[in-house]
């Protein structure tokens, strides 16, 4: 059984930054896209930034020029720092990521941004 398991999470001031970290683990074959979505109290899931096994990245337009997302292909771990935050970012992160052919979520963490 696959699993991911995020960590970073917390409370930082607004313009303050923090690294969201996850860690993929079990019998891993193959890794293809990994991701960070977020979801806010009464939004929708959303997608924050996607990266390829390639190392291709797309972003979501309101975190563009402040969130980076960077993979290890050979540890199977994704990141996300994110710089420059605002109370709007506050929200619970889910990491994402194709294992094995077979689509999975960690269970989240808490990013609160105070003004």
């Amino acid at each position: 059984q696959v699993q991911l398991v995020e960590s970073g999470g917390g409370l930082v001031q607004a313009g303050g930054s923090l690294r969201l970290s996850c860690a993929a683990s079990g019998r891993i074959f193959s890794a293809n896209d990994m991701a960070w979505y977020r979801q806010a109290p009464g939004n929708q899931r959303e997608l924050v930034a996607r990266i390829t096994n390639g190392g291709r990245t797309n972003y979501a337009d309101s975190v563009k020029g402040r969130f980076t997302i960077s993979r290890d292909n050979a540890e199977y771990t994704v990141a996300l720092q994110m710089n420059s935050l605002k109370p709007e970012d506050t929200a619970v992160y889910y990491c994402n990521a194709v294992i094995n052919y077979v689509m999975y979520w960690g269970k989240g963490t808490l990013v609160t941004v105070s003004a």
